[in-house]
């Protein structure tokens, strides 16, 4: 398991989508870069002034998170980004 620094956040982002609603299918070409994915591992907190401020969302939510945000990386044949807190937008 991957571990990641105090404000930061491991997201194993979603499959992008292989058709579209009208039936098409997407060549890889044409695939966008997914903004949404599953969190995989947060880091402890935010410390300012001796107090930590612990982020809105745990392991296992689906974020949206920043398009333009993190470092992709690749374990074990898995694609993942790892980002600061703040490139999270939402969580549910």
């Amino acid at each position: 398991m991957l571990k990641v620094g105090d404000e930061k956040v491991l997201i194993k982002p979603a499959e992008a989508e292989e058709k579209t609603s009208g039936g098409i299918y997407v060549p890889d070409t044409a695939k966008k870069k997914s903004t949404e994915g599953e969190v995989i591992a947060v880091g402890r907190g935010k410390t300012a002034d001796g107090v930590t401020t612990e982020p809105f969302f745990k392991v296992g939510d689906t974020v949206i998170y920043s398009k333009y945000g993190g470092t992709e990386l690749t374990q074990n044949g898995v694609d993942y980004v790892i980002m600061d807190w703040d490139s999270v937008l939402a969580a549910k």
